[in-house]
């Protein structure tokens, strides 16, 4: 699995945070970075707002 944030897209919502610590975290500016790979970065994937995340297999 590879997973990818788009930080032209990303807004810092934070919403791939709360819903999948293990794979995001908000970085100094306030974007998303990747961190890890699990199970829960598909729910970060499909409910980020801005469409910033890819998740390929």
């Amino acid at each position: 699995m590879k997973i990818e944030v788009d930080r032209d897209l990303c807004t810092g919502c934070g919403t791939c945070v709360a819903l999948c610590p293990a794979s995001f975290k908000l970085d100094d500016e306030n974007k998303s970075v990747v961190i890890g790979e699990s199970d829960c970065a598909k729910k970060g994937e499909s409910a980020c707002p801005e469409g910033a995340i890819t998740i390929t297999e």
